[in-house]
């Protein structure tokens, strides 16, 4: 048994046939009119922009233009892939990660690390300061430390029992 598919009605192209006997001597699809604007307007601005006046020639080659581009369009747009899909993918086509083609980084110089003494597992780290890459103890810490040390039970290693 053949299931027939709903594709024949998608394929249709809403195009406007006009009254009878004054049709359009073209078909194009009602998204190729508002495209053609769109395309019109922007080779308009980049005529100003350029500086080139506004006279027939200007306007007839705008005209050459807006036709060959809105053509192009057009012929990527379908009903299975419309222009909000098709201006979707070009913008992430456009602003994607690309690799990088420049190398990066440069030779690796150790001046900007500080260097400090090691720190030993007896000193505590709240007591303390650094000044400029040095480690410094005030007799107030030394104290401490001293104290905390003569306080520890002797004879057994810490965490046995």
């Amino acid at each position: 048994m053949l299931v027939r598919t709903d594709d024949e009605v998608y394929r249709v192209d809403s195009v406007w046939l006009g009254p009878p006997r004054a049709t359009f001597p073209w078909r194009a699809r009602y998204v190729s009119y508002g495209v053609g604007l769109i395309v019109m307007i922007l080779v308009m601005f980049v005529q100003r922009r350029l500086g080139i006046g506004l006279d027939f020639i200007s306007v007839a080659w705008a005209l050459l233009i807006t036709i060959v581009v809105t053509r192009f369009i057009g012929k990527r747009i379908d009903y299975e892939r419309p222009l909000s899909q098709v201006l979707t993918m070009f913008r992430h086509e456009v602003a994607g990660p690309r690799p990088r083609t420049t190398p990066t980084g440069g030779p690796v110089r150790s001046g900007h690390v500080r260097i400090t003494p090691a720190r030993s597992a007896a000193r505590g780290r709240t007591a303390e300061r650094r000044t400029g890459g040095r480690v410094e103890w005030t007799t107030a810490d030394r104290s401490t430390t001293r104290a905390a040390w003569s306080k520890r039970p002797k004879g057994r290693a810490r965490g046995t029992r």
